[in-house]
């Protein structure tokens, strides 16, 4: 079969970068939770005059930001990691602080933990705001003046902050114990209304497909994170996704409005519908629990590239900051850190974002710093609104939020010292423009061949998948258990597949990608979906009815 020949050009997006999207959801959690983590320890120090201690609690204070998509049992043991991790890496960053002055040595330090706590981040798909927070923690702090004797005492500020930030990611569920997961249900519910509204034609059919496939997938790593199916409302949510799956594998036997009848119907704390007729909706999951899990370090193996890249671009990063004279080359580093994405041209976009969020919030810097300037007490809540703003908006676009980000950033620097805003000014641009240009030449020179045989690996698993559910089709009378097995497991290597094309799409250097085999394997794919929700009956929309009406 012939494949489809690379683009002679690569468009860069500019303008598309910078779009708003809608905001998230739940944008509200992390923008309040990071403020109620904050402000206690800020306050307290303000009270005891000793505000140049807020790094440290602000460290173990950002972890709040991490988990809101996670279902609490799974949210408890992500922020237990992730204060580890944050706390860690801030009593390595300030050892070497204390044994050393020399700056290329500490950028060194500070690209080599950038580059583990990126991949570490993606192996273990922590969440936003991944390894970015880590890393300017941690590279800040190895260019703050430190003894060796004050290590443990600065640590344990850190580990203080982040017990609270631990019990503020909490506290929601004390009110809706199961809120993450019935959220994720309820996005994975319209997102296959809509594809189902458009019966699986017509404008917008692969986007509105690929939409719901990761809303579905998305829901399903939310429910299963929990582990073992002990509680009610979570089965009957396990109910719901499967209806999802079947109106996505069968979208013109699907009924639209009764798919967001059970959106809205899990808003709040109500019951949740439970879908009539449906015991033998679970047959796989059951399987799928039992299987173990990938191993950390085959998941890091992929990874290497991007490893490599943050590492390299980091430390070229601090070191050209250096050679320019910016007394923070840190700034540099984190700048490079935050542009890897999963290929490079999402690296590009993240690239622009960075810049106009920067240098727009430098401004904002410049216009609020006087404020800042009359009182400590200005200067702390002027950082908690800048908290506030930056989770609030960067879930529209990142430069929004980084807009908010850049100001707060600049602030913190002043906790210990004012300092003179000119200077702060003119070396935040200064480290932006040379971390960004630094940091994405980098990515275009170091390579990532593996995206194509990731590419190669999937279509093998979709093939295979697939054979295996045709087989069972073919047969009089598949088991049940087997057919659902099987169902599911083409789902989630459809899905797989979708997500390894996009991501080597954007990926440069490489050999042509099979672009007709991913088609036609996708083509084939969503058949055999189709035709196995109709062999196990599972499209009669007439007995899917819920036990109570939450029609409109």
């Amino acid at each position: 079969m012939s494949t489809a020949p690379p683009p002679t050009t690569r468009r860069l997006p500019l303008a598309g970068a910078l779009r708003l999207g809608r905001p998230s959801d739940i944008w509200f959690k992390p923008a309040c939770s990071v403020v109620a983590a904050v402000a206690p320890p800020n306050l307290a120090l303000l009270a005891l005059g000793r505000l140049d201690l807020a790094m440290y609690t602000m460290a173990g204070s950002l972890c709040a930001l991490y988990g809101h998509n996670r279902p609490y049992p799974a949210r408890a043991r992500t922020l237990a990691w992730v204060i580890l991790g944050m706390v860690g890496g801030l009593a390595i960053a300030l050892t070497a602080a204390s044994l050393t002055t020399g700056a290329v040595v500490l950028v060194t330090v500070g690209a080599l933990m950038a580059a583990v706590q990126k991949v570490l981040c993606d192996a273990t798909r922590v969440g936003p705001p991944g390894n970015v927070v880590l890393t300017f923690i941690s590279s800040a702090s190895l260019f703050a003046p430190q003894t060796l004797g004050q290590v443990p005492g600065h640590v344990g500020l850190a580990l203080a902050a982040g017990a609270w930030a631990w019990l503020v990611g909490m506290a929601p569920g004390l009110l809706r114990p199961h809120g993450p997961e019935r959220r994720a249900t309820a996005r994975a519910l319209n997102a296959t209304a809509a594809y189902a509204a458009i019966r699986g034609t017509g404008d917008g059919h692969d986007r509105a497909r690929a939409a719901a496939v990761a809303a579905v997938q998305a829901a399903w790593q939310s429910l299963l994170a929990t582990g073992a199916r002990t509680d009610r409302t979570r089965r009957a949510l396990e109910h719901l996704v499967v209806r999802a799956e079947v109106a996505l594998a069968a979208p013109a036997d699907a009924d639209p409005a009764l798919l967001r009848g059970w959106a809205r119907a899990l808003g709040g704390t109500g019951r949740v519908p439970r879908v009539a007729g449906a015991d033998d909706d679970l047959l796989g999951i059951d399987a799928e629990l039992s299987v173990p899990r990938r191993p950390l370090w085959r998941r890091l193996g992929p990874l290497a590239p991007f490893a490599v890249r943050t590492a390299l671009g980091c430390a070229l990063a601090g070191y050209a900051s250096l050679a320019l004279g910016v007394g923070r080359p840190y700034w540099a580093l984190v700048t490079a850190a935050s542009l890897y994405q999963a290929n490079v041209t999402l690296t590009w976009s993240r690239g622009v974002q960075r810049v106009v969020g920067n240098l727009l919030g430098v401004l904002v810097f410049a216009a609020v710093v006087p404020l800042a300037h009359l009182h400590p007490a200005a200067l702390v809540l002027c950082c908690l609104a800048f908290n506030f703003g930056a989770e609030a908006l960067i879930g529209r676009n990142y430069w929004l939020g980084s807009v908010c980000v850049t100001p707060m950033a600049l602030l913190v620097t002043e906790f210990a010292r004012t300092q003179d805003a000119g200077q702060l000014i003119t070396e935040r641009v200064v480290d932006t423009l040379v971390g960004a240009l630094v940091g994405f030449a980098t990515a275009v020179v170091v390579t990532n061949r593996r995206a194509g045989d990731r590419i190669g690996d999937a279509l093998t698993a979709v093939e295979q998948t697939r054979e295996q559910a045709a087989r069972l089709l073919a047969g009089p009378q598949p088991a049940p258990r087997a057919l659902e097995a099987a169902r599911r497991a083409l789902s989630a290597a459809l899905a797989d597949l979708r997500a390894a094309a996009d991501a080597a799409s954007g990926e440069w250097w490489q050999r042509a990608l099979p672009q007709e085999r991913v088609v036609l394997a996708e083509q084939s794919g969503h058949r055999t979906l189709a035709a196995t929700v109709r062999r196990q009956g599972a499209h009669s929309w007439d007995g899917a009815r819920t036990t109570e009406d939450v029609r409109p």
